[in-house]
This record gives C-alpha cells, sequence and structure tokens, in this order.
C-alpha cells in the first residue's frame, strides 16, 4: 500500500534534517512563486477568478487583494501562480509544483500562523509527493492526455496541507485517498487554447486543503487509492509505479525544478534561448524580416508539434513555437505585453512567423529539450543551438535572476519587502504575509 509509505515520509521529513541547499531552493521557490502569482493576479483569467469567487475573511491571504478563507485563498492564488505559463516545473515529472503545493501549504500556515520551519516542511513534502508521482506514470499519462499538474498536483497539495497541519499517519493516509478521488485534468484545456488550464493547479491546490481539513476531522478515503485495481495507476495509466515511486522519494526533487524566463510553454524554451542567443551575437535589438530570408528550427517531437502558426487567444500564443519566436526575434523581448498584442501582430512579426520552418530532429534527446535555431540571410546564415533550457538546474537561474524576473513582472511592488523572504524559517507565516502583502488598485 504505497499510500502508508508517502505518509511513514511525511512524517519523517523534519526541518532539522534538510540540506541547506534543500531549504535554500524552497526560499528561493517561494520567491518566484510569489513573484508570478502577484502578476497572475492581475491576467484576465486571474481578474474573472478574484470577481468571482473571492469571498471576504480573516485568516488566508489571497495575493495582490485581501483576506479571505483558507478553501478560497488556495484556489485563487493557485490559478493565480499558473496563468503566466511562468511557474517554476520538473521536466521528468512533466508538472508544475509550485502552483499546488505553495497555495495549499500558504492558506493552511497562515491560517494557523505556523513558524517557518513546517512551512518549509510542508513544501518539501508537497514536491517530493508530487514529484516522485508524477515521474512514476510519465510519459504515458501525458500521452493519455491527462496534465499533471492537476493530476499528480492534488497529491502534492494533499501531502503539503497534511505537513502543516501535523496528521497522524492513518489521517495522511485518508487525505492521500480523498485527495486521489478528485484529480483531473485534461490538456484538451490546454491545447484548446482556454483558461481551464489555470483551473487545473487551483483545483488541485484546493482540493489538498480540503482533503487534509476531512481526513484531520475523521473523515475517510481510500487506503488503496494509488495502487488498487480501481485506483489511480490503473485508471491512469498502465503499468506498476510503485517501485518507482519508492525509488525517487528522499531524492528531494525540489533542487530539481527549473524555473522560467518567458510566459510561454517550457518545450518553447531552448528555441527561443537559441533565438536570443542570435540577437546578441548579432549585436541587434530585433531582427529585420525583409533581410531574412527562412527561419529554421530544428527540435524534438513534442516541441515541433506546437506548431500552431495562425492562434487565435494569447493561451494559445502561449502553445505556438512559431509565433512566439517570431515576436521574440522582432520585438527583442518575449514579454507579457507583447506576447498580449497577438491580436494586433505587426506585419514584420506576421513576416517573419511566415518565414518559420519547423523540423523534428530524431538524434536530439526530448528528456533535456534541446533546439537549434538557424537564420538565413542572403550573404549569410547563423545558427545557435542551445542544449538545455535556461532555468533548469543544469543552467540555473541566480536568486539575483529570480528578484530580476520578480520586478520585470511587478514593477511597482516595493521589492524590500522580499528580504524577509531570507528569514522564511525563523518567522511565523502570518507575519510573512503581513510585510509581504500589497494591495494593487481594483
Amino acid at each position: 500500500m504505497i499510500s502508508k509509505d508517502l505518509a511513514n515520509f511525511i512524517k519523517k521529513i523534519k526541518y532539522s534534517k534538510l540540506n541547506k541547499n534543500v531549504v535554500d531552493k524552497v526560499k528561493c521557490s517561494f520567491l518566484d512563486f510569489f513573484g508570478v502569482a502577484l502578476r497572475g493576479s492581475r491576467e484576465k483569467s486571474g481578474i474573472i477568478a478574484f470577481k468571482s469567487l473571492y469571498k471576504k475573511g480573516k485568516n488566508s491571504t489571497v495575493i495582490g487583494y485581501g483576506k479571505s478563507d483558507e478553501m478560497t485563498a488556495s484556489l485563487i492564488n493557485g490559478i493565480f501562480a499558473h496563468n503566466t505559463d511562468l511557474d517554476d516545473g520538473h521536466r521528468n515529472a512533466l508538472m508544475h509544483p509550485a502552483c499546488t503545493v505553495i497555495p495549499a501549504a500558504l492558506s493552511l500556515a497562515e491560517k494557523y500562523n505556523v513558524i517557518g520551519k513546517r512551512f518549509i516542511e510542508g513544501i518539501v513534502c508537497g514536491y517530493e509527493v508530487g514529484i516522485a508521482i508524477g515521474i512514476s506514470i510519465n510519459p504515458e499519462h501525458r500521452e493519455r492526455g491527462f496534465h499533471t499538474t492537476g493530476t499528480c498536483g492534488v497529491f502534492a497539495a494533499a501531502a503539503a496541507a497534511s505537513k502543516v497541519l501535523n496528521l497522524k499517519k492513518n489521517e495522511i493516509v485518508n487525505a492521500i485517498g480523498l485527495a486521489g478521488t478528485q484529480a483531473s485534468g485534461l490538456l484538451e484545456s490546454d491545447h484548446a487554447g482556454t483558461m481551464a488550464k489555470h483551473l487545473h493547479a487551483g483545483k488541485a491546490a484546493q482540493s489538498g486543503v480540503i482533503s487534509a481539513i476531512l481526513a484531520k476531522n475523521g473523515f475517510t478515503g481510500a487506503k488503496t487509492i494509488l495502487d488498487g485495481k480501481e485506483g489511480f495507476f490503473n485508471a491512469y495509466s498502465t503499468l506498476d509505479k510503485i517501485s518507482i515511486i519508492k525509488r525517487e522519494l528522499g531524492k528531494f526533487h525540489i533542487r530539481n525544478t527549473y524555473m522560467k524566463k518567458y510566459p510561454v510553454c517550457r518545450h518553447l524554451h531552448s528555441t527561443l534561448d537559441s533565438g536570443e542567443s542570435i540577437l546578441k551575437e548579432l549585436g541587434i535589438k530585433k531582427l529585420d524580416p525583409n533581410k531574412v530570408k527562412k527561419i529554421i528550427v530544428e527540435t524534438y517531437e513534442v516541441a515541433a508539434q506546437h506548431n500552431n502558426y495562425r492562434p487565435k487567444t494569447v493561451e494559445a500564443v502561449r502553445q505556438s513555437l512559431p509565433v512566439s519566436l517570431a515576436i521574440l526575434l522582432y520585438k527583442g523581448d518575449l514579454s507579457l505585453e507583447n506576447l498580449k498584442e497577438y491580436e494586433r501582430l505587426e506585419s514584420g512579426v506576421k513576416k517573419i512567423i511566415d518565414k518559420i520552418i519547423i523540423k523534428v530532429d530524431k538524434s536530439l534527446d526530448a528528456n533535456k529539450r534541446p533546439s537549434k535555431v538557424c537564420i538565413e540571410f542572403k550573404n549569410r546564415k547563423i545558427e545557435k543551438f542551445t542544449p538545455i533550457p535556461r532555468g533548469e538546474p543544469e543552467n540555473p537561474f541566480s536568486k539575483e535572476d529570480i528578484l530580476k524576473k520578480f520586478k520585470k513582472l511587478n514593477p511597482e511592488y516595493p521589492i524590500k519587502k522580499l528580504k524577509i523572504i531570507d528569514e522564511l524559517e525563523d518567522i511565523e507565516v502570518g507575519a510573512l504575509m503581513e510585510e509581504l502583502s500589497w494591495k494593487q488598485e481594483q
């Protein structure tokens, strides 16, 4: 019964036994999450979610606005954290952990004003459980059409919430059982260019909170929700995954998560890095489309499938390799602001889009998400190869990079407030959010 193994693992996690590099990564992950969610609160789907779902409360902060209850805060903050496509991820688990784990842990940690050490423990547990399950069932799970951030994110959120609430082992098993029966998220929502993908994160975070609260009060869930005959593995995959989960637990996968520079699908990032490198080598801020004959992108198959040359919504643009690359090359930056101009693309961007040719290079290791871009001019050509995108553990963001990203996303936020995150382990979460809170104009 793998749920018991997960419960044992969650109970054993202690701040005092965590390596410094794990704690440091938790702080960086929280900083990145907070910046992304704060910006997400001002995006279209975030505003709709706030106006539709917010109710005033006293316990838990809805980032960028005010206090609500823990279930509402976890739901809305999860949507905020996922709607810019700038949240962290794990390339082997094929999921975005921060947008499910941190809203769940934060809403309860703030309500009960727990010390930062417990909050850190909760985040570690959430990342570890969610990523271990994600690794065990992918890529088959994704190939069936499931969005791991929603389906595995609910287990991650329940693990984080259970740790923050200090549940007993049997209560954690019940929380996992309750989480599993709520696991959901279909990638058609993503490919269709809708906001529904954002909801996957919010619902997973909220369902994790609900599961832990119910379990704490005696509500039972299936002990075999993962490995039972009609459980998660058999319903969402086909192979025996238990040994893989046991192997992955305890590796502290939070250290192996990536952070994102561009507000688009991760499969596009190495292509964009290559495009940016070409601009730098040429010493230009943007590309003149009239001087370009053609642009050839050679990448792995999944990335090449993101070949929508005429996306109709900003959500669809985030999944379009040719449009994202064209905007970056013509504007010199793929910012959220530039991305939103998809409806009134300048003629220069359109010219570049029409010159982009996407090819599959089957020799490339898809696990590392590489890509090569070659731009052919009339008298020369220049190419750049990115073996692994910026922000991966092999090519990581520094803390300064994360702060730069935060400032770019939230230029009006008083940046000095973020200093308190350095002391995360020693402060109560209520005080943390009191310091970080910043209400924008509504």
